[in-house]
């Protein structure tokens, strides 16, 4: 089953990828240059420079799972980010408001209860 919550971390790559990376060009990429095992369930999210491609990738139950959408026309929008950073953090909110094609620069967030872990 596929299962990607708001109980996962998602990290967006800002720097644009090449699309044809599969499991182990991502799954070393984010072992190699970010210093992160990809193993321990976190979502790491990759776009191609054109911004119509988007790649997930997510370690669940024993294997990778890499999710992947292409745009038929438009781009994701995505947050305002600094490239220097390399990783932008995002929620599961954020994550499928980009791919739904959301504007998320307009949204206001109000406050909510979170559990501290």
């Amino acid at each position: 089953m596929f299962n990607l919550s708001s109980s996962n971390k998602y990290y967006l790559y800002l720097t644009p990828t090449d699309m044809r990376k599969s499991f182990d060009g991502l799954s070393g990429f984010v072992h190699n240059f970010v210093d992160r095992s990809p193993i321990q369930g976190e979502v790491f999210a990759f776009i191609n420079k054109r911004r119509d491609k988007i790649k997930l990738l997510h370690w669940q139950g024993g294997g990778f799972v890499v999710y992947y959408k292409r745009l038929e026309e438009g781009t994701f929008e995505l947050p305002e980010y600094d490239v220097s950073d390399g990783w932008l953090t995002m929620n599961y909110t954020e994550m499928v408001m980009v791919i739904d094609g959301l504007s998320i620069k307009n949204t206001l967030k109000r406050k909510r209860y979170q559990q501290n872990i």
